[in-house]
């Protein structure tokens, strides 16, 4: 089946929805479809036999997307909306369907009506919510034109796929009679931990143990409560952080003085590098202070072997729980009881039974099922 896919986000780009874009399009793919994949004029080229990329104009003006609600997303989807609506009218025969994500479903739901082609929604997050998380707005009016908005897309759609459980508790109870499906983002490009770049991370800190964020730097990581957290720990604990943008690092290094014998923050790394930074440190931490969306890292942190810490928010305790993680208040007093604890004998235990759940729950072959399952008589072959 030929699929008409439509991705507002820089793909290919090492972050959350661009990783959930890819894994969909590779199962796809796998399954024998082919899929014509229209998205943002950035991000890196990916060659995948049966994927054709098609990029809209890009104004000049834009060299680059943050993560979250922007103006230059409003320009970006006008014209891919107007590149990806052309691409319906002209192959409205021979798609058989059109695989939407974020606020594409928009664009999913007026196809779907002009055009009856059949409309998946892949919904990676409620849309007013990030608004809300972002502080885009705290307008109640726009709000609430978004959640009527949402409602529409939803209504409309044949299909829709959830990221996480509390998602998928949403649209059901809004839409318990559609067919909704809950397909976690856990499926991970699996490298070789390299023996020399694990001793080049553990060569950061001489004779620390080091406890590791591997994540992007927004607001709602809650970056700023770990850094504090340091200040609470002994002197032969370190904090190794990688990810984030030059100027998120600078910015967080110019609020706050940290010792860099204790302290390190690395810009993104290339992603087959990740394993080998998980590999050289002891503990792995997810500090998120809000949000409902479960952070991608948990899958990859759950599998890993090693001691999980992580606030106790909605966003981790959907996934998580006192067996597979220590979880703890969202305070720099709180991570800091938690990574020490994290050390010894219970950071042991739990990271052997997160490991444990990892491997039964979030493997690939599960992972092509349910995205197989998502779309089984949906659409013309």
């Amino acid at each position: 089946m030929k699929i008409l896919m439509v991705a507002p986000e820089p793909f290919f780009e090492a972050r959350g929805t661009p990783f959930s874009e890819y894994y969909r399009i590779r199962s796809l793919l796998e399954q024998g479809h082919t899929v014509d994949l229209y998205t943002y004029p950035l991000g890196e080229e990916v060659s995948l036999p049966g994927l054709t990329v098609h990029r809209s104009l890009k104004p000049f003006w834009i060299k680059s997307v943050v993560i979250g609600p922007s103006i230059n997303k409003l320009f970006l989807d006008f014209f891919l909306f107007l590149k990806a609506l052309f691409a319906a009218w002209r192959g409205r025969g021979s798609y058989g369907y059109v695989h939407t994500h974020e606020e594409a479903g928009y664009l999913g739901a007026l196809v779907k009506r002009v055009f009856k082609i059949p409309h998946l929604y892949d919904m990676h997050s409620s849309l007013p919510q990030q608004m809300i998380n972002f502080n885009t707005t705290k307008s109640s009016f726009v709000i609430g034109l978004l959640k009527r908005g949402e409602g529409f897309v939803l209504r409309s759609a044949d299909r829709i796929i959830t990221i996480c459980p509390e998602l998928y508790k949403y649209v059901t109870s809004l839409f318990p009679e559609k067919r909704v499906f809950l397909i976690e983002n856990f499926m991970d490009q699996e490298y070789e931990v390299d023996p020399e770049r694990v001793k080049e991370i553990r060569a950061l800190f001489p004779g620390k143990r080091i406890v590791l964020y591997a994540g992007t730097l927004e607001y709602y990581q809650g970056i700023e409560i770990l850094l504090e957290a340091t200040r609470f720990l002994p002197e032969d604990v370190a904090l190794l952080s990688v990810g984030g943008r030059d100027d998120q690092i600078r910015d967080l290094l110019r609020k706050g003085e940290y010792d860099p014998s204790r302290v390190r923050l690395l810009p993104q790394v290339p992603k087959r590098e990740i394993s080998s930074y998980i590999a050289g440190c002891d503990v792995l931490v997810s500090p998120r202070k809000e949000g409902t969306n479960t952070p991608l890292k948990i899958y990859s942190y759950m599998k890993s072997g090693k001691p999980v810490v992580a606030t106790s928010i909605l966003s981790h305790t959907q996934i998580l729980d006192e067996t597979t993680s220590i979880l703890v208040e969202p305070t720099p007093q709180g991570l800091a009881r938690g990574i020490l604890e994290a050390f010894g004998e219970r950071g042991v235990s739990c990271a052997a039974k997160a490991e444990e759940y990892g491997k039964e729950h979030f493997s690939p072959e599960r992972y092509l099922h349910l995205v197989a399952l998502s779309v089984e008589g949906l659409g013309r072959s």
